[in-house]
């Protein structure tokens, strides 16, 4: 038999025969091809089945919160209950700890009485809704979206101006669960609450502010707030400080709080303590103010005419404000008072130093005019005789002796050197009759010689005018220096009453609000 090929070449069919060992030996050939395809397809498609197939031999305690087999819903059955009633619906109260890690006291203002607070917060609770099977108890950690499906306490800060959860870059909420149902809410917040601060002792005083929680819909018949680990359940950082306080304690209370609306519910405290640092408002408020009371004391030294200088200035301060006295305006009120007394005192030493130059002109004004108006006629006709005379005297001594006739110095007969068997005086205004007789005698010119008139007349005036210008003298003298002893009392007392006063203030003060 032929075969004809694609060439048309012929060949014998007897020549494609094969032996059958060879055809026996091809047909194993093909089947282990096969097969060990196969085994490498298979490998490639069905590995992960089995390494967890080798799992079960190596791992005979299997953890199924560590084996993704579907939803963690559907692990936790979220979908098979009703979570918008409360664990244990109908039944006891359910009991909440919480507990509460303090990160940052952010800031204490007195003008708007309140403080700023960011804190961890932590609810524990059981919800045997959420229990799972787990062979090694494990918890399952989920984020803020699983909150949203399931109960968890309504707790809201009381006296709260502003609050919010930290959301960078996602919510920060955790929420942990437990095989046995038990659960861990956690959240980071930031609150803004208020404090009712009392000022009657600022800035030496110590403040107590409370951050308050409670449940906002369940009473106490069907919540149970309480602190967790006791005093314990709240933990602060070490490194909390603030710029004007120094933080002297955090401590935890609990009590029932009564709303006659709604009934009784369980209300926790975050009370902490506060003192606030002195060592500020001694620089800003109580070195000026006693800087300015000693500058006042400086006027007591100062001449009584120097205004300028005597001149105080005064503090001012930025404080709370409230309605009542504060001690730090009983300290500046003390101080301004006395920075006043001392503007009193030189005033006082002005208006009496004022009053004696007024004085004194008036008395020299009164004399001046005392003088012109006390002239009689017989004094007129002594003068015009001593004036005669003097001018005698003049024309026979020439220069060496000088006479004034003014105006103002009708009568006086200063003198000088030349003058036989008389003394050198100054002869001044006002006479007494006796001397105005003896002068009379001496004009009519019937007792004495002529040189005699002249040393009568010189001697008599001499003498009473020497006594009334002492007298006149001794009486100014004396209503000026009981004056000017006065004035200088005033400033020499103030030296010693002002500081001593001051400083037994300062005892006091300090003594009663330290």
């Amino acid at each position: 038999m032929y075969v004809y090929g694609r060439t048309g070449r012929k060949w014998n069919s007897d020549s494609l025969r094969m032996p059958c060992s060879a055809k026996l030996i091809l047909l194993i050939f093909c089947l282990v091809l096969l097969v060990e395809s196969r085994k490498h397809r298979r490998r490639r498609w069905t590995g992960q089945v089995e390494v967890q197939k080798v799992s079960h031999v190596y791992k005979k305690n299997h953890d199924m919160t560590k084996t993704r087999t579907g939803k963690s819903e559907q692990l936790l059955r979220v979908d098979d209950h009703d979570f918008t009633m409360r664990p244990a619906f109908g039944g006891p109260a359910i009991p909440v700890g919480v507990d509460v890690q303090v990160e940052s006291l952010d800031s204490i203002s007195e003008v708007d009485m309140d403080f700023t607070m960011t804190l961890y917060l932590r609810h524990y609770w059981k919800d045997e809704r959420l229990a799972f099977p787990s062979h090694t108890n494990k918890s399952m950690t989920f984020d803020g979206r699983l909150v949203k499906k399931i109960w968890v306490p309504d707790v809201f800060f009381v006296h709260s101006k502003r609050s919010f959860i930290h959301d960078t870059t996602t919510e920060n909420i955790m929420l942990r669960v437990f095989p046995d149902g038990h659960v861990l809410y956690s959240m980071r917040i930031t609150v803004t609450a208020m404090c009712n601060m009392d000022f009657s002792r600022f800035p030496l005083d110590s403040q107590t502010c409370t951050l308050e929680l409670e449940s906002y819909a369940y009473t106490d018949e069907d919540l149970m707030l309480y602190w967790k680990n006791g005093n314990e359940s709240l933990k602060t950082d070490e490194k909390i400080s603030l710029s004007q306080f120094l933080i002297q304690k955090f401590h935890t209370t609990s009590r029932l709080a009564f709303y006659s609306s709604t009934g009784w519910y369980n209300r926790l405290y975050i009370n902490f303590t506060l003192r606030r640092h002195i060592f500020f408002f001694l620089l800003q408020t109580y070195f000026p103010a006693t800087l300015m009371v000693m500058l006042s004391w400086v006027s007591f030294w100062i001449d009584r005419r120097a205004v300028p200088a005597r001149v105080s200035l005064g503090v001012n301060a930025s404080m709370p404000r409230v309605s009542y006295i504060k001690a730090v305006d009983i300290y500046l009120w003390v101080s301004f008072v006395f920075v006043f007394l001392s503007v009193i005192e030189y005033a006082a030493v002005n208006y009496l130093t004022t009053v004696q130059e007024r004085k004194q002109r008036k008395l020299r004004d009164k004399s001046m005019r005392t003088d012109s108006e006390a002239l009689t006629p017989q004094k007129q006709e002594v003068m015009i005789v001593g004036a005669t005379e003097g001018r005698k005297l003049r024309s026979e001594l020439g220069k060496s002796a000088t006479w004034d006739f003014g105006r103002d110095n009708i009568g006086r007969f200063p003198c000088t050197c030349g003058i036989p068997s008389t003394k050198t005086m100054l002869l001044e205004g006002i006479y007494s009759e006796s001397d105005t007789n003896s002068l009379e005698e001496y004009a009519r010119g019937q007792m004495v010689t002529e040189e005699e008139k002249q040393d009568k007349m010189l001697v008599n005036l001499a003498m009473n005018n020497e006594s009334h210008s002492s007298r006149k003298k001794g009486l100014k003298g004396h209503v000026s220096l009981r004056i000017m002893k006065n004035t200088h009392a005033i400033d020499k007392y103030s030296r010693l009453i002002f500081p001593g006063t001051y400083i037994f203030f300062n005892l006091i003060y300090w003594s009663v609000f330290c």
